[in-house]
C-alpha cells in the first residue's frame, strides 16, 4: 500500500542537516526549536530509524540520514517547483515569436502545441524571416524572442542544439548529377547559402541558381520537382525528400546551431515562460538530428 511523506517533515530534516542544529534550523524555517525537534522525531518514527546522532558537537547524520538527504532535497525541489507553477499568475495576452521558416514545422509545432495547452489565454504570433533580420527585429522590439539558425551563437544568445547542414534532393532524383549543379537556397541573408557556395567552390563544382527566396516552401517545391538540390538542416528535411550522402559527390557542409535570443533589455513574463517551454521541448530531443 502506498505511503505518503509529509513534506514539512522533510523540510525540517533538510534544514537540520544543512545547519547542523535545531536552533539554526528553527530560525531558518521560522518555527520553534521544539517544533523542529518534534518534526524530525515524527520523520524518524515514520521510517523506523534514527536520522541523526545527537552529541555535544551538534547533530550528525546517521548512515540512514545520509541516504535520505539527497532524495529529500530532490522531493523538496519538485514540491517547490510544482507549487510555484500552480500559483503563478494566469498569463494572458500576446507573445511574438520569431522563427526562420525552415525550422517552424520541425521545432515550432511541438513547442507551440505544448505552450498552448499550458497557457490557452496567450496568443502566439509567429514572425518568419531569416536569422539576421529576426535579430534586427528583436533589437527594434518587433518580436519578443526569437529562434535563429547560425554557425555560432552570439554571447547574448543561448545555443539550444547542434544540427548538421546537409544536401537535400528528390527521392530517386538526378538533379545532383547535373552540371552546373542546380541549387535552391534562401536569399542573400540566408546563413546556409554562403556555406554551400563556399563548399562547392572548394571542390571546383560549378553551380546555377534555381530559387533564391527567404521562404522554405518554394525551396522544397523545386527540390521535390527534381530541378534543384538545396542545403538544409538535417532535422528539417521533409519526409518526401532525402538527404544526399557521400555517393552524390556533393561536398560536406558544416554544422549549425539552433539558438534562442531574448531582448537584451529584458523579456516580459510571457516571453520568459515561452522560452522555458522552448528549452524543455528542445532539450527532450524533439526532432533532433542524429
Amino acid at each position: 500500500m502506498p505511503r505518503n511523506i509529509d513534506i514539512s517533515l522533510l523540510r525540517a530534516f533538510v534544514a537540520v542537516a544543512e545547519t547542523g542544529g535545531m536552533t539554526k534550523s528553527a530560525k531558518l524555517l521560522n518555527l520553534t526549536q521544539a517544533a523542529i525537534s518534534q518534526q524530525v522525531k515524527r520523520l524518524e518514527e515514520s521510517f523506523g530509524c534514527l536520522l541523526f546522532e545527537r552529541d555535544r558537537a551538534g547533530m550528525r547524520l546517521t548512515p540512514s540520514g545520509e541516504r535520505l538527504l539527497a532524495q529529500a532535497r530532490r522531493l523538496l525541489h519538485n514540491n517547490d517547483e510544482v507549487w510555484a507553477m500552480m500559483t503563478a499568475p494566469e498569463f494572458a495576452g500576446e507573445v511574438r515569436l520569431g522563427m526562420p521558416s525552415d525550422i517552424v514545422r520541425a521545432y515550432g509545432t511541438p513547442v507551440l502545441k505544448r505552450f498552448d495547452q499550458a497557457w490557452p489565454r496567450v496568443r502566439v504570433s509567429i514572425i518568419c524571416d531569416t536569422s539576421g533580420r529576426l535579430l534586427e527585429k528583436l533589437d527594434r522590439g518587433e518580436v519578443d524572442l526569437t529562434f535563429t539558425v547560425q554557425k555560432t551563437c552570439f554571447p547574448h544568445g543561448e545555443a539550444l542544439l547542434s544540427d548538421p547542414l546537409v544536401w537535400a534532393g528528390a527521392r530517386g532524383g538526378h538533379a545532383h548529377e547535373r552540371n552546373p549543379l542546380p541549387i535552391s537556397t534562401g536569399d542573400d541573408t540566408c546563413p546556409h547559402r554562403p556555406e554551400a557556395l563556399r563548399a562547392l567552390a572548394a571542390v571546383g563544382r560549378d553551380w546555377r541558381s534555381v530559387c533564391e527566396v527567404s521562404s522554405f516552401e518554394p525551396i522544397c517545391a523545386t527540390v521535390e520537382a527534381d530541378i534543384a538540390v538545396a542545403p538544409m538542416l538535417a532535422s528539417t528535411v521533409p519526409s518526401n525528400l532525402q538527404i544526399l550522402g557521400e555517393r552524390s559527390g556533393l561536398p560536406d557542409l558544416p554544422p549549425f546551431t539552433i539558438n534562442l535570443y531574448l531582448p537584451r533589455a529584458g523579456a516580459g513574463d510571457i516571453a520568459l515562460e515561452l522560452a522555458s517551454h522552448i528549452r524543455d521541448q528542445l532539450g527532450s530531443g524533439i526532432q533532433r538530428a542524429a
